[in-house]
């Protein structure tokens, strides 16, 4: 009976160091990566925080920043986000998020991204801004995939980031405040959108790789559908949270579009 209690009260204390993180993303998925007849120019955006693989939504304030980069320009689209309640299939209630109409009116590479307000986070004791990319090609015209555009946080595409197949090789480059980042940690994330993908595992819900001394990853798809990338850095600030002043983790994401070859 000693030796069950002693068991007991030491398992309990491991247990109670040990907790399990899920990957936070920040998610822009347009209805369409692919653009190429006028009469299907328009297109819509979600803008959601979640966790894309186990199908949970956060709650997401309007955002800091939101456009699009189009041949060399940004676009400033925030006063044309929709606040809309998104609900993904682990959901219990829905949570706040946004949405946007928008319609290509040239050929090019349409550069969309977004700047959250911090995300105040109690399980990692940190804020989280996740500065997301997802790029629309309008009408072939392919002039701007690979285009640096000056977020603090960003991944710039060393492969075109659409016209995917699935078991092709996706390769990126992070830069993290303006500077390159070697050996950054990259989370990647299905958006099992459904849940019908069950992972034998816990570790198999997010992938983790790391970039080379020259901030450069690659990924290899194994399923058709959208993917992400976050690539995790520190802010060079910290802002407060009751007192006291908090890191601030800030993340590279970028969404990229894969499809099966028939």
């Amino acid at each position: 009976m000693r030796k069950f209690l002693f068991w007991k009260i030491v398992c309990g204390i491991f247990f109670s160091f040990v907790t399990f993180s899920f990957a936070h993303f920040g998610m822009v998925i347009p209805s369409s990566d692919i653009v190429e007849e006028r009469s299907k120019a328009g297109i819509s955006l979600k803008v959601m925080f979640a966790h894309p693989f186990e199908g949970e939504t956060m709650e997401m304030a309007k955002p800091s920043e939101f456009g699009v980069y189009f041949r060399g320009k940004k676009i400033n689209l925030i006063n044309q986000l929709q606040k809309r309640i998104y609900k993904m299939y682990s959901d219990k209630k829905g949570h706040t998020g946004w949405f946007l109409n928008y319609r290509l009116k040239r050929p090019g590479d349409y550069i969309f991204y977004c700047k959250p307000q911090p995300y105040w986070e109690e399980a990692e004791d940190k804020y989280i801004v996740h500065y997301t990319k997802v790029i629309v090609n309008g009408f072939g015209l392919q002039d701007s995939w690979d285009k640096e555009i000056g977020l603090k946080a960003e991944i710039i595409p060393l492969t075109r980031p659409y016209g995917i197949y699935t078991g092709n090789t996706f390769r990126g480059l992070v830069k993290i405040n303006g500077k390159v980042s070697p050996f950054c940690e990259v989370e990647v994330e299905y958006y099992n959108k459904d849940g019908k993908v069950k992972p034998p595992y816990e570790c198999f819900i997010t992938q983790v790789i790391k970039t080379d001394a020259n901030g450069i990853f690659t990924y290899s798809f194994p399923k058709a559908g959208w993917w992400g990338f976050a690539a995790l850095g520190e802010d060079t600030k910290k802002l407060p949270y009751k007192g006291k002043m908090k890191e601030v983790e800030i993340g590279a994401v970028l969404w990229v579009k894969v499809y099966d070859m028939k």
